[in-house]
């Protein structure tokens, strides 16, 4: 069932994107389910882009702006649009044990992925695995324990994504560097734009 609270009208090609993560959340493995979305919301990106309402793809000149798509709370999904200006990015942060299928739906954004090699307490340790420009139409997934990563907007035009996750991430944890070369976790809150 969805949620009561507002959502734009879709298109019929997002309806059915839709209705195929649904199935693809109720065989309940998290690899068939993430590997399905991510080839699903690639190949729908690449054959004719993603029918987004305009307020969606509006940029916010402090921060990248997140917009609610769709919830399911029933099945724990939720889609959830990124608008970004240039040169916008996240901290180094977690999925808070939520597996998350990430897609660029319009420009280039630059991905750096971590292992998280030493937890104590507050203080982590990460060696960074890799770096990746992911263009449009590309996608990919982070499945706890792999799901620490830094999202950037490279380039000097918006950029928008669309992130598919495995429940409602409301909250996160972010890493602050030290300079001791650890890293200082923190809870922060997450919010929705409009």
């Amino acid at each position: 069932m969805e949620s009561a609270s507002p959502q734009p009208s879709r298109s019929q090609a997002l309806n059915h994107l839709l209705g195929s993560w649904r199935d693809a959340v109720r065989a309940g493995d998290v690899d068939a389910i993430t590997r399905r979305i991510k080839n699903d919301l690639s190949g729908q990106i690449q054959r004719e882009g993603m029918d987004l309402p305009p307020s969606y793809r509006e940029t916010d000149p402090d921060h990248y702006a997140r917009r609610l798509l769709y919830r399911d709370p029933e099945l724990a999904l939720t889609a959830v649009v990124m608008a970004w200006a240039p040169s916008q990015a996240t901290p180094l942060h977690d999925h808070s044990g939520i597996w998350c299928v990430e897609g660029v739906v319009e420009g280039e954004m630059e991905v750096v992925r971590y292992e998280l090699l030493e937890e104590r307490g507050a203080v982590c340790r990460f060696a960074e695995v890799e770096r990746l420009r992911a263009t449009t139409g590309s996608a990919g997934a982070l499945i706890p324990p792999l799901e620490y990563h830094v999202l950037r907007n490279p380039t000097d035009r918006p950029v928008i994504t669309l992130h598919v996750y495995g429940g409602e991430m409301d909250h996160c944890g972010v890493f602050e560097p030290q300079p001791d070369g650890s890293w200082r976790r923190e809870e922060r809150a997450l919010s929705y734009h409009d």
